[in-house]
């Protein structure tokens, strides 16, 4: 999964120039990463008797692709379309070779309206088993009031995705963590975020009136050696 961003009420996309998509790969990692990460995730949804998942915040697709390849039956949106682009790309390559592809399907889609989404995905009537939202995604959420308001209206459409007894999964980084000491924890980056090409990652906190109002992180990637593709849209 990945990161997500919004245009809400102005809000520029974030990613919208696309240059993140590009070098998701090896912000992540690669398959050490993944098989580490699937451990942890296809076990908690199997303890739940899941068949079916809505990976809300897909990026460009290779959490998707994981619970796929291990037998979930997947439907996948996000709100950034250069990274579906990517998702868009992986199931070409891969339905060839594996029928579950054909089935997969990807859509554009807002938390903050997520019925809207129905134009390129078909959501289950009975709802899914399991809504995840993973990779820090939901952090990405802007508080704009301060009272969490959209949080509150994501969460409940989160909840409207599910059927009776679902389960919803959203993981972030520990912010009361790097709040406190200003620096992520030294394990912080060894489960989702493996990417054997990160330099550095410097860490900001932006306080106003004495509240933490913003945490940003600036991951230094080396890719050197690496042919980045052109975006040709």
């Amino acid at each position: 999964m990945g990161m997500t961003s919004y245009l809400v009420n102005g809000v520029q996309d974030q990613y919208s120039d696309g240059k993140a998509a590009k070098v998701w790969h090896l912000y992540i990692g690669g398959k050490k990463r993944t098989e580490e990460y699937k451990d942890n995730m296809v076990n908690l949804l199997k303890e739940h008797d899941v068949q079916t998942v809505l990976d809300s915040a897909c990026g460009t697709g290779v959490d998707s692709v994981m619970l796929l390849e291990a037998g979930f039956t997947v439907k996948s949106v996000d709100a950034s379309d250069k990274m579906l682009k990517y998702a868009y790309k992986l199931r070409w390559q891969r339905h060839k070779d594996n029928p579950v592809y054909d089935d997969w399907e990807i859509g554009e889609g807002d938390w903050l309206d997520l019925d809207n989404c129905e134009d390129t995905i078909t959501h289950p009537e009975i709802g899914y088993d399991a809504v995840i939202c993973i990779g820090n995604s939901f952090a990405h959420l802007p508080d704009f009031a301060g009272d969490n308001s959209l949080q509150k209206v994501a969460i409940s459409n989160f909840h409207k995705m599910l059927k009776p007894g679902g389960i919803l999964i959203i993981d972030h980084r520990n912010y009361d963590h790097i709040i406190k000491h200003g620096a992520l924890p030294n394990s912080s980056s060894q489960l989702y975020y493996q990417g054997d090409r990160i330099h550095k990652i410097k860490t900001s906190v932006l306080t106003v009136d004495t509240q933490a109002t913003m945490v940003t992180l600036d991951y230094e990637i080396d890719i050197t050696g690496i042919a980045i593709e052109k975006d040709q849209m």
